[in-house]
């Protein structure tokens, strides 16, 4: 049943308290996304006294409690169909603060909805940083791909079987990629052309999903995340992990890529026509193979990681959340 989006003058007020905090709704509860990997991050470091303070929700309005401050804390596109009601003024006057997790997604706010700045603050992702780790030298150059398939796991496989030819059992590729991880599996049925390419290759394992901590332990065995995105992320988990693990990250300058990257990724000019991407693609990703062991590129991944483990750090964006939520209070 398709969800009714709620207008600036819709969403249902609750007349009775209710546990404060950061709010689950019918989506959040079965995925275990990007955005689910925020939401207990964050609950495990704050204060339980002070979320208590809070309605925090997540991206997708179902309601405000009006004995709380509200913040809606935005994750997704301002294309959105869930987002519409934020260019209604009224509607925006309904939360304390709007939350988003990178400059370029804000900048799409208030370019498409009219968000102002004085409304808003951008407060990143975060995450665990994965333990350094020696990464195999004997064997081939291991590419992964660790997100779901829409996102340009077309563009990968195309380019990756003409590398294989080239390179043969030189390099392999490791795909971790399902809506299972969003309790969605039935629209896996629309990839599974390209789940069947990954499990009949000599040189691709097809994983699906697996938890959090199998990618983590997958990164740090691969030395390439390959990812020829044709989605706009808002910012990219998946990218400040593999940046984390000490993985060179090939990627086109799509959206908040560039940002959340820092200038580390090997990044080409994104281009709509598919076939223009895969030649980019191709180029630069062969680049990586053929240089991941040169000094140069050592000592790049070496500086990616302090920079990413520092920036990305849960300690200091806890603290930037701590520090918002009371400002709000006084």
């Amino acid at each position: 049943m398709p969800l009714k989006i709620l207008g600036a003058d819709q969403a249902p007020v609750s007349e009775s308290p209710k546990t404060g905090g950061i709010e689950k709704n019918e989506i959040n509860t079965r995925a275990k996304g990007g955005t689910e990997l925020m939401m207990e991050g964050l609950e495990k470091r704050l204060p339980k006294g002070l979320l208590n303070e809070f309605q925090i929700i997540p991206s997708r309005l179902r309601g405000i409690d009006s004995t709380r401050k509200s913040i809606l804390w935005l994750h997704d596109l301002a294309e959105d169909p869930e987002a519409k009601h934020l260019s209604d003024s009224r509607g925006r006057q309904r939360f304390d603060k709007l939350v988003f997790v990178s400059h370029w997604q804000f900048t799409t706010y208030n370019k498409v909805l009219g968000v102002p700045y004085g409304e808003s603050i951008v407060l990143r992702n975060a995450i665990e940083p994965i333990a350094a780790h020696v990464k195999p030298k004997d064997g081939p150059v291991r590419l992964i791909y660790h997100t779901t398939p829409h996102r340009g796991l077309d563009v990968l496989l195309a380019v990756y079987n003409k590398l294989s030819e080239k390179h043969k059992d030189k390099i392999h590729l490791d795909v971790y990629s399902s809506y299972k991880i969003y309790g969605n599996e039935e629209r896996d049925q629309q990839f599974a052309q390209l789940f069947d390419i990954c499990k009949s290759h000599d040189h691709i394992t097809y994983h699906g999903t697996v938890s959090n901590e199998e990618i983590h332990k997958a990164l740090q065995e691969a030395h390439i995340f390959a990812y020829p995105s044709t989605w706009q992320e808002t910012s990219c988990i998946a990218a400040i992990e593999a940046m984390s693990a000490g993985c060179a990250v090939v990627c086109p300058s799509l959206a908040a890529l560039p940002e959340t990257t820092g200038g580390f990724a090997l990044m080409y000019p994104f281009d709509e026509d598919k076939q223009h991407h895969a030649n980019m693609f191709y180029n630069v990703l062969e680049g990586a193979i053929d240089q991941f062991w040169d000094e140069e590129m050592q000592t790049k991944l070496l500086l990616q990681k302090l920079t990413t483990d520092t920036f990305y750090d849960w300690d200091l964006r806890a603290a930037e959340w701590n520090g918002l939520l009371r400002s709000l209070l006084d």
